[in-house]
């Protein structure tokens, strides 16, 4: 192996310093996992019963092995970006989530003990045009869901 100087390595190959990246914005961190969960489409993904019946800490702390959630974090471009963890919780503030949304993505209620990671693309598809402000009317609605 041979040592040589930035100046050196310039006359053989262009050298870029690490310019940092901007940071994906919500729409392309969900755009992001929608296609991962695609890249498989038939996988078969675990689902969280009861997502509307818990509260706060609880519900931020609910995981499954091998879930839509378990799909982002195994993704190091979205770790990098600040994913801490493949939990309720990690998902919500990560990918600015409503609670009423990560319910439609991910609960039992909605697709039984296991979902297609296709459905769960189209699930978070859905989400990239709601905004992660639910406004008046959605706040009310998601202190009824709870």
């Amino acid at each position: 192996m041979q040592h040589k100087t930035q100046e050196q390595l310039q006359h053989v190959a262009a050298v870029y310093p690490n310019e940092p990246r901007p940071a994906m914005t919500r729409t392309q961190r969900l755009e992001r996992w929608a296609e991962l969960l695609d890249r498989e489409p038939g996988r078969c993904l675990s689902t969280l019963s009861g997502t509307e019946y818990q509260r706060g800490e609880a519900r931020d702390t609910m995981r499954s092995l091998g879930s839509p959630f378990s799909v982002a974090f195994d993704d190091p471009v979205l770790r990098a970006e600040g994913l801490t963890g493949d939990s309720y919780g990690d998902a919500k503030r990560f990918f600015e989530l409503t609670d009423r949304q990560l319910h439609n993505i991910v609960c039992y209620c909605h697709h039984g003990a296991s979902m297609t990671a296709e459905a769960a693309a189209g699930r978070v598809r859905a989400a990239v045009g709601g905004s992660g402000n639910p406004g008046v009317f959605g706040m009310l609605r998601e202190a009824f869901v709870r």
